[in-house]
C-alpha cells in the first residue's frame, strides 16, 4: 500500500467518490487527482464540481470535455454494427466507459500518478469495463477499486464517514434511484425497479414525456445520412454531438426512446435497469431504414452477426481489443453504401420511418411490383425453389 504515492480518480461529486477522496488518503497515504469525465451529463451534475473534489481532499481537479470525441469516435462507430444489447438495451453506459477509462489513463501520465481508482461496485458491469480497458492502456498502473476493499456498506455509513471528517456533502440518506448520465442516455436503476412486478412510477422518467403527456399531434423529422453516419437534421448540417442534441431535443416531448428491461449483466447476475435513450432510437431507426433499402440478404445476415457480436463487446467493456477493430472494419465495409434521407414519425413514444430514399438503394418498384411487369419471368422460379429445396427432397427420398 505505501508504494502508491499518487492516485487519479475518476470523480462524478456524488457521495460514494465524495467519500473515496480522503478513504484513499488515508489507507493508502496518497495524494489524490480527481478527474471529471464530461460526457453529456449536463451543467447541473457539473456546477462546483472542482470545488467539491478539493473540499473532499483533492489536490487538483481535472475536467475534461470528452463530449465531441465520445460521439464522434465511440457512438457513431458503435451504430454503423446496429448494436442493441440483448435486442433492447442501446448501449448507453456502455459506449461512455472506455473513452472515460482512456482520459483518465491520460490525466494519469500527465501528472505521473501510479495508481488508478474508481467508484465502480463489486457486484456491477462498470468496474470490468474500467478496469479491462486500463488494463489495455496502461497495464503498469495499479487499480484501488474502495468498494471491494472497504467496510463502508451503505449510503448512511458514507454519509457518517464524511460527516466524521466535516467534508461537505449535498447528498441524503433517502436517495431512491441510482442513474447514470450523458448525451446519449440516461439509466435508472434500483427502488420499486428492483421488483419486476412494479411498474416504473413516474418519478423514475427524468428526459422524457410519457406517451400520456406527449402531444397529441405527430411531428416529422428529416435525417440525412452519408455511409452510415447521420450528418444533418431537418436540412441542417450539424456535427455529430450537435445531431444528437437536436434529436434529443425533438424525441424527448414525445416519449420517444424509454426501455424497461431486465438485462444479463457480465458479473452473472440480472438486474433491472429503466433507460431513456430519446434522440439515439431516432438515429437507429433511421440507420434501420437505410439498411433495409441499400443491404441485400446476405449483407444484412452479416450485420446482424457483427451487431450482435459488437453490442456484447461493448456491454462487456472490451474497446480496446483486435477484436473491435476487426468488427468495425465489417461495419465499416457494410457502410460505404449506407447513405441516403429518412423522415421519421415521433408520435406518442414511437418513432416509424415513414419515407426512405437512397442513391444506392437496391429496392426496384420494377421487379417488385404486383402488377404487370417486362423485367421478371416468374416461371423461372420453380427451377430456382427445386434446386433450393433439393436438399430436403433427398433426405425425404432416402427416408423411404
Amino acid at each position: 500500500m505505501n508504494s502508491i504515492k499518487k492516485v487519479v480518480l475518476a470523480y462524478s461529486g456524488g457521495l460514494d467518490t465524495s467519500a473515496i477522496v480522503p478513504w484513499l488518503k488515508e489507507n493508502y497515504g496518497c495524494e489524490v487527482i480527481a478527474f471529471v469525465a464530461d460526457v453529456g451529463q449536463g451543467a447541473e451534475e457539473l456546477e462546483g464540481v472542482e470545488e467539491k473534489a478539493i473540499a473532499s481532499g483533492a489536490s487538483e481537479c481535472y475536467v475534461v470535455d470528452l463530449k465531441d470525441e465520445m460521439v464522434s469516435d465511440y457512438i457513431y462507430p458503435t451504430l454503423k454494427t446496429g448494436s442493441i444489447y440483448e435486442g433492447t438495451y442501446l448501449l448507453g453506459t456502455s459506449m461512455a466507459r472506455p473513452i472515460i477509462a482512456k482520459a483518465q489513463v491520460e490525466i494519469a501520465r500527465k501528472v505521473g500518478a501510479d495508481a488508478l481508482s474508481h467508484g465502480c461496485t463489486g457486484k456491477g458491469n462498470d468496474q470490468v469495463r474500467f478496469e479491462s480497458c486500463f488494463a489495455a492502456l496502461a497495464p503498469d498502473l495499479q487499480v484501488i477499486a474502495p468498494w471491494r476493499e472497504w467496510d463502508l456498506s451503505s449510503r448512511e455509513s458514507l454519509l457518517d464517514y464524511l460527516a466524521e471528517r466535516n467534508i461537505p456533502c449535498s447528498a441524503s440518506a433517502t436517495k431512491i434511484y441510482s442513474r447514470d448520465a450523458n448525451a446519449w442516455h440516461i439509466s435508472h436503476e434500483g427502488g420499486e425497479l428492483e421488483d419486476p412486478w412494479c411498474q416504473p412510477s413516474d418519478q423514475v422518467w427524468t428526459w422524457t414525456n410519457s406517451p400520456e403527456q406527449a402531444p397529441n399531434e405527430p411531428e416529422f423529422v428529416t435525417l440525412n445520412v452519408v455511409e452510415g453516419e447521420v450528418v444533418a437534421v431537418n436540412g441542417e448540417q450539424l456535427k455529430p454531438y450537435d445531431c444528437l442534441v437536436k434529436l434529443n431535443d425533438l424525441a424527448s416531448v414525445h416519449g420517444v426512446g424509454r426501455v424497461d428491461i431486465v438485462e444479463n449483466r457480465l458479473v452473472g447476475m440480472k438486474s433491472r435497469g429503466c433507460y431513456e435513450t430519446p434522440g439515439g432510437t431516432v438515429i437507429m431507426a433511421a440507420l434501420q431504414a437505410i439498411d433495409e433499402l441499400v443491404l441485400d440478404k446476405a449483407s444484412r445476415k452479416w450485420k446482424e452477426v457483427l451487431g450482435g457480436e459488437f453490442s456484447h463487446l461493448v456491454y462487456d467493456g472490451r474497446w480496446f481489443t483486435p477484436l473491435k477493430d476487426s468488427i468495425l472494419a465489417g461495419a465499416e465495409a457494410l457502410s460505404t453504401v449506407a447513405s441516403g434521407e429518412v423522415v421519421l414519425k415521433l408520435y406518442k413514444g414511437q418513432v416509424t420511418a415513414v419515407q426512405k430514399k437512397s442513391p444506392n438503394s437496391l429496392y426496384s418498384e420494377d421487379f417488385a411490383t404486383f402488377g404487370a411487369d417486362d423485367v421478371y419471368d416468374q416461371s423461372h422460379a420453380e427451377g430456382f425453389i427445386r434446386l433450393f429445396s433439393l436438399s430436403s427432397r433427398i433426405s425425404a427420398l432416402a427416408k423411404k
